[in-house]
């Protein structure tokens, strides 16, 4: 199998219920952990690795902002793929020692960056109902374009709501799926 191919397996065989509970916010949510012990026994299955890395934090507008790259590589090839997020840290968030703004935003990068390599739907996740939250910045490949280009149209809207992508990306998506 290609990495291409071992990355849709396990996109469609993943499965990581979102067992935490957020009592103030009344919500259930997955963390970063989470997804990697779901992913263990698919990374085993599949003879691939899955790596996270993060930056450190760089200000954007006045905003210390992490990015986090989730990297998965085939044990066999040597191939790989990746995908990005970058999240702000809430300077204002009350309620929050500094490290504790900072380890969330990191938290949230990583999840999300893993989120985006695996497809990972959070739409029941407080942030994603969250009306007001900006849409975030994400930096999507090449390969995860055509993934994306040969899927659902519902999940091209989906991203298209949640992201700000490429301007030629968003351009293909939208010619696709005639959005």
């Amino acid at each position: 199998m290609t990495l291409q191919e071992k990355l849709t397996a396990i996109q469609f065989e993943f499965n990581c219920p979102k067992k935490r509970r957020n009592k103030f916010g009344n919500y259930n949510y997955r963390s970063a952990e989470d997804i990697q012990e779901a992913l263990k026994p698919l990374c085993l299955k599949y003879k691939v690795n899955v790596k996270i890395r993060e930056t450190d934090p760089v200000d954007i507008c006045g905003v210390p902002t992490y990015r986090s790259i989730a990297t998965i590589q085939c044990n066999e090839s040597n191939e790989t793929d990746f995908a990005t997020a970058s999240i702000g840290v809430d300077l204002n968030q009350k309620g929050q020692a500094m490290p504790q703004k900072f380890g969330s935003a990191s938290s949230y990068a990583k999840k999300y960056a893993l989120g985006n390599l695996f497809l990972i739907d959070d739409t029941a996740d407080d942030d994603s109902t969250n009306k007001t939250m900006p849409k975030k910045w994400q930096t999507i490949t090449e390969a995860q374009l055509n993934r994306l280009l040969s899927g659902s149209k519902e999940k091209a809207v989906e991203v298209l709501s949640r992201y700000n992508i490429k301007p030629e990306y968003e351009t293909k998506i939208k010619n696709q799926f005639n959005i």
